[in-house]
């Protein structure tokens, strides 16, 4: 494709940008982004095109630069003003960046022009969700419904709404509905670990137990499944189980702090100091604002220090 595209561009002289655009997208296929960035610049000074500028982005993206690509982003919709896919861009990069609160602002934006578009209204939703406003996210998630989205991962999410906002008497069903609609078995596990939820919410520890393990039966690397079996075991006074599984959790997933905690809780408990210590530290390097960790390091070192 890169010879045929080459030979396409001297046939015309290196005056045609679609061509290459088609040299740059092989290029990036390839994995040459500075080859493939150079023959979309080339091809936007000859041609302005949302793709084009849409194919730089993805380059920049890939090179680690996302400050760069949310320029080049901004400089489009300065000629292409309302632009629905670069403002969709910008709010992607902004989230990828954990910066939520700007890509709701973007999402919000892709609304004003497109108020069909699902990835925004998704995206809000899940922003209002993680906000305590599950009763808000139940409108943007009840307004897909609408739209005719039918997917596992939607129940899903409306299942955890209803739970929030206090709407049981729709959190089994949407559950269940999730559950039919799994096309595989990690989508199938997200949906027991999150009845798992419901069901510690709920108080039924059994119950718990049980969905916790069904993650695991369909998704063998769920660390946080690991780490909520490990605490159910805990309680009930299994104490060599519960610190396989967050030695487990805490392998699978390092950057978790919860497995490190709990590890470190454990440990304090049972007597071993030197051990909840390092796990102290490695949970406080995970989450530094941590305030139970940073009181029980306080503790181990008072017993260090009177030892």
């Amino acid at each position: 494709s890169l010879d045929l595209a080459a030979l396409a561009t001297q046939h015309a002289q290196f005056k045609d940008w679609w061509w290459k655009v088609q040299i740059g997208k092989c290029y990036y296929r390839l994995g040459l982004y500075r080859e493939a960035e150079k023959q979309f610049k080339s091809a936007l000074k000859q041609q302005d095109m949302v793709d084009t500028i849409l194919y730089l982005a993805k380059v920049y993206l890939r090179l680690d630069q996302p400050v760069t690509a949310l320029n080049l982003f901004k400089q489009g919709l300065e000629r292409f003003p309302g632009e629905v896919t670069l403002i969709c861009g910008i709010a992607r990069i902004y989230e990828e960046m954990n910066n939520i609160s700007s890509a709701a602002e973007y999402y919000k934006d892709v609304l004003k022009q497109d108020n069909t578009h699902v990835e925004a209204i998704a995206c809000i939703g899940s922003n209002h969700f993680y906000s305590d406003q599950p009763e808000i996210a139940l409108r943007f998630y009840r307004r897909l419904l609408q739209m005719g989205v039918y997917n596992c991962q939607l129940f899903n999410n409306l299942g955890l709404c209803c739970f929030y906002a206090q709407q049981y008497d729709m959190t089994l069903s949407s559950f269940e509905r999730a559950l039919f609609l799994a096309e595989n078995e990690e989508e199938t596990a997200d949906v027991w670990y999150n009845l798992g939820h419901v069901a510690v919410g709920i108080g039924d520890l059994n119950l718990a137990y049980q969905c916790f393990k069904l993650t695991l039966v369909n998704n063998n690397d769920y660390a946080e499944a690991y780490n909520n079996l490990a605490v159910l075991e805990m309680r009930k006074g299994h104490i060599e189980q519960a610190r396989a599984l967050l030695q487990t959790a805490s392998s699978l997933a390092p950057h978790m702090y919860e497995p490190h905690f709990n590890f470190a809780i454990l440990s304090e408990k049972v007597g071993d100091l030197q051990r909840s210590y390092t796990a102290a530290q490695k949970s406080e390097e995970a989450f530094p604002g941590h305030v139970d960790t940073q009181q029980l390091i306080k503790q181990l070192k008072q017993h260090f220090a009177t030892l």
